[in-house]
């Protein structure tokens, strides 16, 4: 396994320089954001270009894995996190024309996988939105296949505001969903795996990566803390407004010697990528780095 950081909230700071602390600091590997460089995505935790895609050339591609190995870093994966499945049409062919050029971005860079998420109307229930799922990726799938690229979902249900209450902005989050996603599509994709996203949704972490540890190409680290007075004021139904905390690794409910226990005996060696999203380690990159840092400190004992 290595360790690295997905590079989102570093969103001022230059991937070169990203990638110099980050080897400067004990990790070994970097999610990289690619997100549009024009913007896009507004919402917290998106946005971040630290590779621009747009008419990417060989040249380019090259001289970026060669910054990285100059400084001890691997590419784990390259992100963006949209919403495919978006209700708005022209929205939707946005993201899905800037997520085929990452995943083209990858090819040209050497890099395994592309994550992202599956995405969902928040005004469909399940299963229609399913259905819109098997048409919208046939094609984006295809094109990862023919590039050489894994393209991993994470198994987040985007339920964090009221813009995506109900239904959420990601069907891609329980086990029933993920069956489905296998027994469409096979190996062609991946799991982009956060142990976060169980917690709150009560489901069990152990018999989860039992079941898709073999699917998991790419793995997030992040915690989650349940503020219990919230969740009593508020109530489950409120999804994470209000008592869902996202957390770093440590400071919350995830548990990670079991994390780690079950991961090893699924046989994922991948890279183990920390997903910064906690309010109290931000403001400034120093702050950003020290919530980094912190969680390092937690996971490092576990890496072998």
């Amino acid at each position: 396994m290595k360790l690295g950081i997905l590079t989102a909230p570093f969103e001022d700071l230059p991937l070169e320089a990203v990638a110099s602390w980050a080897a400067e600091n004990g990790f070994s590997a970097l999610e990289i954001a690619c997100w549009p460089s024009l913007g896009g995505e507004k919402r917290r935790y998106a946005g971040t270009c630290h590779t621009d895609v747009n008419d990417l050339t060989r040249m380019q591609a090259t001289e970026i894995a060669g910054m990285m190995a100059d400084v001890g870093i691997e590419v784990s994966g390259l992100g963006y996190y949209p919403n495919p499945l978006h209700q708005d049409a022209s929205h939707r062919e946005e993201v899905i024309a800037h997520l085929n050029k990452v995943i083209s971005a990858a090819q040209l860079m050497n890099v395994p996988v592309v994550n992202t998420f599956v995405g969902g109307d928040r005004r469909l229930n399940l299963d229609d939105n399913w259905d819109r799922a098997r048409e919208i990726f046939a094609p984006i799938v295809a094109h990862a296949q023919e590039a050489g690229v894994k393209l991993c979902f994470e198994n987040c249900p985007m339920i964090f505001s009221y813009d995506e209450w109900p239904g959420g902005h990601n069907i891609a989050y329980s086990p029933m969903v993920w069956r489905r996603i296998f027994e469409e599509w096979g190996d062609a994709v991946g799991m982009n795996f956060d142990p976060s996203h169980l917690v709150w949704q009560m489901i069990d972490q152990g018999r989860f990566i039992r079941e898709f540890g073999s699917k998991m190409a790419h793995v997030h680290a992040k915690d989650v803390m349940i503020d219990r007075e919230g969740l009593y004021e508020r109530g489950v139904m409120s999804a994470g407004m209000g008592w869902q905390v996202p957390r770093l690794c440590g400071l919350g409910d995830v548990n990670w010697s079991e994390f780690f226990s079950e991961l090893y005996m699924a046989g994922y060696d991948g890279p183990i990528i920390i997903e910064h999203e906690d309010r109290l380690f931000e403001g400034s990159d120093e702050k950003v780095k020290r919530g980094f840092a912190l969680a390092r400190d937690v996971l490092q004992p576990y890496i072998k």
